[in-house]
């Protein structure tokens, strides 16, 4: 099946960047010093790795944001997500960021748990970790495409914990038993959504839709309303269950938008996005 790339561009996030922030107050007379940690392997497939950036004068109190690339489920990697992890280190800098890798799907692996399952054992590792890295427990996600798909399903639900605070979609899939899927005539499409098989019941567990409890985490979604792989429902139909349901939650569908935006549509994601962190995790 052709790779179909996620086309984001995320590189502008950094142009509204500040250069310096103020160092936070710490009454420790041994603060913290920045750390990062790459390619931290928590598994033994060479997928199953994550980077981890630890800010300065952390505490038990520092929250997490962990960072989940697209790739169709079965491509992709971390450092697509690159973008958003400078984003936050300079817009956010008392924030820690994990940006993680996941085992890709192929014949003889489908997607779903095995993704589902690699986002729990980075979150366990983490919360066994926290009083080690000295950080909190408490996380938000933000994923784009697949993985959008995977930071929803986790944290509507798998967070038996707890844990999420927020989480992020962008163009993320959302119902995998919509008409517009379950008739579409792209082909590619039609294979990235046959790695899931063909269980209507099993469809319906990988929805976040479906998952979707007046319990779940604020939640923040970003659509285009011209992308070619994400059809309007798919976020539409989450927003009207989220306030069905009376969740927190902001939804932004671009008129111009595909599978990714740029200009002043990214700049709107980007101000919209580090708002509701602050206000949420």
């Amino acid at each position: 099946m052709r790779k179909i790339p996620f086309i984001l561009i995320l590189s502008f996030l950094l142009s509204i960047s500040t250069s310096c922030s103020k160092d936070n107050d710490d009454t420790d007379t041994s603060p913290l010093e920045a750390k990062s940690m790459l390619n931290v392997e928590y598994g033994s497939s060479s997928h199953q790795k994550y980077d981890i950036y630890l800010p300065k004068n952390r505490t038990k109190d520092t929250k997490v944001l962990i960072l989940i690339h697209g790739g169709g489920w079965n491509a992709g990697d971390k450092s697509e997500m690159d973008a958003f992890k400078d984003f936050i280190r300079e817009q956010l800098p008392e924030i820690a960021v994990v940006n993680m890798n996941y085992r890709l799907a192929d014949m003889n692996h489908p997607p779903y748990p095995m993704q589902i399952n690699d986002i729990d054992n980075v979150v366990n590792e983490l919360r066994k970790k926290a009083k080690e890295f000295h950080i909190s427990t408490e996380i938000g996600f933000i994923g784009a495409s697949a993985g959008a798909h995977l930071s929803l399903l986790w944290s509507y639900a798998h967070d038996t914990q707890k844990q999420v605070k927020m989480v992020c979609s962008i163009v993320g899939p959302t119902n995998f038993l919509d008409k517009a899927y379950l008739n579409t005539t792209n082909q590619d499409l039609r294979g990235l959504l046959d790695q899931f098989g063909n269980s209507s019941e099993l469809l319906k567990e990988a929805s976040p839709l479906y998952q979707l409890t007046s319990n779940a985490p604020p939640t923040i979604l970003f659509y285009g309303a011209k992308d070619p792989l994400i059809p309007i429902s798919q976020g539409i139909d989450l927003r009207d269950k989220l306030m069905e349901l009376n969740v927190k939650h902001q939804f932004t569908l671009y008129p111009e938008g595909g599978h990714g935006w740029v200009g002043i549509d990214l700049m709107d994601t980007s101000l919209k996005l580090k708002a509701f962190i602050q206000e949420n995790l």
